[in-house]
This record gives C-alpha cells, structure tokens and sequence, in this order.
C-alpha cells in the first residue's frame, strides 16, 4: 500500500469513518475483492468546515496523497480576508485581485483597439508585433466586418533581427506593400507587447508615414503589461482619431462617442433627438467613414455615451471649443434627466414633453420594485452600466451590495462611492475572476449575481444570474426601466433557487 493510499486512509479515519470499517475494506483489497473507496468529494467539504490546527492537518495530510494545493479547494473566509473594504479604497492600487491566477482573465488592448478599427469602414488595421498577436487578431476579425480573410485586417510580423535591431526599417518597407495592394483612407497602427519593450518609436514612425503617403496614420499602443484589461485598447484607439479631424463649420449637429453594441438609430435618445430635428454627424466608432470623422469638428455638440470617448470629447473641447455631454448607461432615472437637460440647452432646445413621462414611468416601477428588495443582498461583477453609478442607486432601493468588481476607478465615482457606503461597506475586487468567486458564494450567499457567470452553476448554490448586455443597446431612460425590471425578475428567481438549494 502505497503513502497516498495511507494518507487517504488516516485522512478519512479523522473525518470520522470506522477503523474497523477501514480494517474490513483492507482485507478485501488484499484478497483481491472491489472496495469502497471514501467519498473524496464529501471528505473535501467537511474538510473546508474544519478551522485552524485541525483544518491545517487536514490540508498537510491532502498534499501527501499527491493532490495540488488547490485541489484541496478554496478558503472562502481566506480568500476575503485578502480584500479591502470599498471604505478603504483611494485609488485603483486599493482594489486587489481575488487570486493572482485569473479564470476567465481579462482581454488584451490589442482587441479594444481592433473593435475600434472594425466599426470605421474604411480604416485599416495593422498589428506590429508578434506572429502570436498576428494570428489572435487575424482570427478576430475574419467576418464581415471587417471584409474576411483578405480584408482590412494586416499584419507586419516581427523576427529576431527586427526585436534586437529595430523595427523601423521593416515597417517602412511593409507599408510601402500596404499602400500598394490596399490603397487605404487611413490606417491603424497598433503596436503590440514586443514594440514597447524594444522601444521603437510609433508615434514618430506615424508621423513619418502620414508625411511621405498623405494619408492618415495613427499610432495606437496597446502593451497589455501595463493596463488590466481591453478598455485602454477603446480610448487609444478612439483619441487617436483626432489626427483625422480637420476645423469644418458648424452645422447645428451632434457627434455621437463610444457607441460599441447596437445601432444607434434604434435608441431612445436617437428617437427624441430625431423629433427635434436634430442632425446626427459621426458615429465613433458604431459605423463611420473616415471622411465623417474628418467633418466631426463641424458639430455643436459631443455625445459620450461610454467612458472610452471621455478623453476624445476633452480633447475636441479643447481644439475646436465643441462642448460634450456625459450621457452614459445611467441606471438611476434621475441622471438619465440631468443628461437630457444638459444635452437640450447646449441644443438651445426645448426638453421634449415625453422627458417627464418617461421619468414619471420609471418612478412608478421603483415605487412596486421597493417592497421586493429591502435587504436583498448581491454580488456585482460587470454590466453594461457605470459601476459605481449603479451600485449607488441599487443601494438606494434597498439592495445590499456584498462584493463589487471593478478594474477603474475616476475621481468622479467618489461621490457615488460615499452614496453606497451611506448603505453598505462591501469587499470590493478586480474583475474577471469567476474561478475563485465559487468559494465566496458559499460564505456570502448572495440572491444574484450580476454580470457573466454560468447560470448553472449559480442555480445550484441558490443564487439567479442577472444579465445586462442587452442595455448595451439602449440609451435614456429604457436603460433604468429595463435594469428595474432585470432586478425584479432576478430577485424572484433566487427565491425558487434558494428554496431548491435548501437556503
């Protein structure tokens, strides 16, 4: 009998199996006979019940029978412990990571930067890095999007002479192919992990080959070790667009930024604006022309409608004087009105009439929701809506938030940060971690979770999924009507959940 076998044995005996049980089985196995091996599923749930010397002898005696260290399972105590409270939280440095091993992890800039290029049709995009990089955002943009396998998605591969010498030389000579077989508007420069170790300088490279082709060229740098996820890939790419602009006369229309999911024309805040009269100029990056960028300056106002197009918007204030307004995916009712007022005066407009119905309409579904929620607890992970904007108004319905993920944090968001600890002081984390959060559930047991996770597995600890992408879509006030009723229908299901789970 080997030591893992012994180690097994020792290790059911302390969790309370017979030894005259564990003699009999021996004997069989000495002559031969099948065994009941013990049940190494239930020894490892009891064995995460244990607490301290007992619980550590437990661990020590899983290691000897050859399991990995997180094959004994997680400490959902432990794995808290390790988190602030958002109550301590100043800046990002603040917010930990659940585990330093990240399931499913976060994407790469190179990907935010290749959506960005993929809704302006005439942009094309160049990947400077490695074959890896080549391949990963070749295979992300062989649709119709971006025109296919030959499309407007090209690569300029680095060898080992390039990475010790430079890459300049290479990339003058690769483009001179580019602007031959493909004869583009304006083009992408995307620089890959390799580029910002090795030092090269894009930006100048850039500005060289606008000079020499005529056309513009942007450099957008999207080093992955330097950021926590693929939003910087959005805001480069997007504020690099300013090098496409050029002053124009105001034509009385606004510009909507950091549109990514849904076609614009089918929202609220398209339909009011359209029975005002309003004219729609560019649409970054939701479907536009590189000569529609080019005309942007003419508009008299800026929409943002994501944080990707803040610096963007800034930027163009600065240049051209063209005001912006912050018309996110506001959860709170009262938000989506401040941004409509803000949007009409600087339209010099009258705020349409439907405004306060639509308002009056949301109110009226909190007023019913309020009853359903008071103490219903939730664990936030990510959603098409402001983070800290959301939590805040959810705390303000009565919902108790126990975990929030987030990979930002503004200056801004400290006023809804102090709003949500008027409520609740939950643990607060990074992002993109479902793996470890399987453990927490079993200590917090919250009603929902809130963002992507497997619906199955949720259900069987009791708890319902609530998924927003389709809010993803919308802008006004159906954003807070569609997330009221989200929440509704969530809570109801994790009644039926928990009941099923014996909670």
């Amino acid at each position: 009998m080997g030591i893992k076998e012994d180690a097994m044995w020792k290790m059911a005996e302390k969790m309370g199996m017979p030894k005259s049980a564990i003699e009999a089985i021996k004997a069989k196995q000495k002559q031969g006979g099948k065994t009941a091996m013990p049940d190494m599923g239930k020894m490892m749930s009891m064995m995460k019940a244990m607490k301290g010397d007992k619980q550590d002898e437990m661990r020590k005696m899983a290691e000897k029978m050859g399991m990995p260290p997180q094959a004994v399972g997680m400490d959902g105590n432990e794995l808290l412990d390790r988190l602030n409270r958002l109550s301590r939280v100043q800046t990002i440095k603040d917010v930990p990571q659940l585990t330093t091993a990240l399931f499913p992890g976060t994407h790469c800039p190179l990907m935010g930067a290749a959506m960005i290029a993929g809704g302006i049709d005439d942009c094309l995009l160049v990947i400077v890095g490695t074959d890896e990089c080549s391949y990963y955002t070749k295979n992300l943009t062989i649709n119709e999007r971006y025109g296919g396998i030959g499309g407007r998605c090209v690569s300029v591969v680095l060898d080992s002479h390039d990475v010790t010498f430079g890459s300049t030389e290479s990339m003058h000579k690769a483009f001179a192919e580019i602007v031959e077989e493909y004869q583009p508007k304006c083009v992408m420069l995307v620089t890959t992990c390799v580029i910002e170790v090795i030092g090269d300088d894009y930006d100048a490279i850039a500005e060289e080959l606008t000079r020499k082709y005529q056309l513009p060229v942007m450099a957008v740098h999207t080093e992955h070790f330097k950021c926590e996820d693929h939003f910087p890939g959005f805001e480069r790419a997007l504020t690099a667009c300013q090098r496409i602009m050029q002053p124009q006369e105001g034509d009385g229309s606004v510009n909507v930024l950091g549109q990514r999911m849904g076609n614009f024309a089918d929202t609220e805040l398209h339909r009011l604006l359209a029975e005002a009269g309003v004219k729609i100029g560019v649409q970054l990056p939701s479907g536009c022309t590189t000569e529609e960028i080019r005309r942007a300056p003419a508009a008299k106002v800026n929409i943002v409608v994501h944080d990707i197009a803040l610096p963007l918007a800034q930027a163009m204030q600065e240049q051209y004087g063209i005001p912006y307004v912050y018309f996110n995916r506001f959860a709170a009712p009262e938000k989506v009105l401040q941004a409509y007022q803000h949007l009409f005066n600087y339209l010099e407009l009258p705020l349409p009439a439907e405004v306060d119905a639509m308002l009056a309409a949301c109110k009226e579904q909190e007023k019913q929701l309020r009853p359903l929620v008071q103490g219903v607890p939730y664990i936030y992970g990510n959603t098409q809506y402001d983070c800290f904007e959301l939590n805040s108004y959810l705390c303000s319905l009565g919902l108790v938030p126990q975990l929030i993920q987030s990979n930002h944090l503004r200056e801004d968001n400290f006023a809804d940060i102090q709003s949500i600890l008027e409520h609740a002081d939950p643990y607060i984390c990074k992002a993109a971690n479902i793996a470890p959060l399987q453990y927490v559930y079993d200590v917090l047991h919250p009603w929902f979770y809130m963002g992507h996770e497997f619906g199955d597995r949720l259900r069987a600890k009791g708890i319902a999924l609530l998924h927003s992408d389709p809010a993803g879509k919308m802008l006004g006030f159906e954003c807070s009507s569609f997330l009221l009723q989200a929440v509704a229908k969530a809570v109801s299901a994790a009644k039926r959940f928990r009941e099923e789970a014996g909670l």
